[in-house]
């Protein structure tokens, strides 16, 4: 009988790409955190600077936010049992949605999970294969994957560059639908889109346009409504989402709207209809932490004076910062290992930044992701400032 050649195994194989993620320094691990909703965390028994929290107004361990979790949980239980459409939709959902829709002053609100299962739904569900949708190229995974589960065609305009989008826009006659969808600040460069500019094209060539305020919920417009609403567009613009996981300090995702558009999402998006409801301790912080936000300017003031602090002395230090404009502040640095040796040296001198490498930013261009928070000292600033400029001098980054 012949030799039967070897097989190469599904393990084998699995074990063959782990390997060549290493080999080009793009594997990753779990690390324990503790007291990660604090501006200094523990790792391994080791007190380091908190620079890559999403936190950004100090919210995640608040004791008012805790209190309503805990009163939730003892008033109606820890788990919904099952999805909202059958009996998950529990009386926390009410409060948690009216108190929403009374923050954001548009007709309609629905939370789900995350921000990952709305922006995939909500793109699946109003877009389909006779559609086109236009999408920044630096926007989101979730806008991504959400785009290619509609199955639209998917257009992908070079970074904040409205002459490209027009040009794209321009050559679309022939769909049934078209859909502009962006980021606000965008989570690895820091900057923001020009919102005013994607309004006006939407309008020109009759299109959708929807909008990610995960990283700007909170932070930006009168009472932290978001960057939409500190440009007077919330009613121009279609599709409004954003996260509770950042700067409100809890969990999970919002899209608010008009009434009709809402109702539709509840009857057709399928990662709303086929998830179990979130947990009473959820919405409870949710309601909690948006009451909050409303009435504590100050630590918006905090965040973005923090921020712009920080910016300035890295930039001045001659560090690429991406044309950052926000509380995210990245260092760019190119070779993945070279920022993995830089995450790596600043964790020796007490600083928590996480290099962030491909696919979550394109080849070549790893960087140090720094996060600022509005409970930040502004010595705390200095000492880390100091520290990096260390750090970048030493790797060559700066001279």
């Amino acid at each position: 009988m012949d030799s039967i050649e070897k097989q190469w195994t599904w393990e084998e194989e699995i074990k063959g790409k782990l390997s060549f993620l290493q080999q080009i320094s793009q594997i990753r691990q779990l690390v324990n955190v503790e007291q990660a909703e604090q501006t200094w965390l523990k790792i391994n028994d080791r007190k380091l600077l908190n620079l890559a929290s999403n936190n950004y107004l100090g919210l995640a361990g608040d004791e008012r936010l805790k209190k309503a979790a805990i009163e939730a949980v003892q008033k109606r239980g820890c788990g919904s049992t099952a999805s909202r459409l059958i009996v998950g939709n529990h009386p926390g959902y009410q409060e948690a949605e009216s108190a929403l829709i009374n923050w954001k002053g548009l007709e309609a609100g629905l939370i789900l999970g995350s921000g990952y299962l709305l922006n995939t739904g909500i793109i699946s569900c109003i877009v389909g294969r006779d559609d086109i949708v236009f999408s920044d190229r630096l926007n989101h995974a979730s806008i991504v994957d959400g785009v290619r589960l509609s199955r639209a065609e998917h257009k992908r305009y070079r970074h904040n560059d409205m002459n490209h989008l027009e040009s794209l826009l321009k050559k679309a006659s022939g769909y049934k639908r078209k859909l502009i969808v962006t980021d606000t600040v965008f989570s690895m460069d820091g900057d923001i889109a020009p919102l005013s500019d994607l309004v006006t094209l939407k309008e020109r060539y009759q299109a959708i346009l929807m909008v990610d305020e995960a990283h700007s919920s909170g932070i930006y417009g009168m009472d932290g409504k978001g960057y939409v609403h500190h440009l007077g567009l919330q009613d121009q613009v279609e599709v409004q989402m954003g996260t509770f996981s950042k700067a409100l300090g809890c969990y999970g995702a919002y899209v608010v709207g008009s009434k009709w558009f809402v109702d539709y999402l509840v009857n057709k998006m399928r990662s709303f209809i086929f998830t179990t409801a979130l947990p009473s301790a959820v919405l409870g912080s949710i309601q909690a932490s948006i009451q909050i936000v409303q009435k504590e300017g100050i630590r918006r003031e905090a965040l973005l004076n923090h921020a712009e602090y920080f910016r300035e002395k890295l930039s001045h230090l001659g560090f690429n910062i991406c044309h950052s404009q926000t509380q995210i502040v990245p260092i760019l640095i190119g070779p993945n290992d070279q920022a993995m040796q830089f995450s790596q040296l600043l964790q020796e001198n007490g600083i928590f930044a996480v290099a962030i490498r491909p696919p979550t930013v394109p080849n070549n261009q790893a960087r140090i992701r720094f996060t600022i928070m509005a409970t930040h000292k502004k010595h705390e600033l200095d000492w880390a400032i100091e520290k990096i400029a260390a750090v970048g001098k030493k790797l060559g980054v700066i001279s």
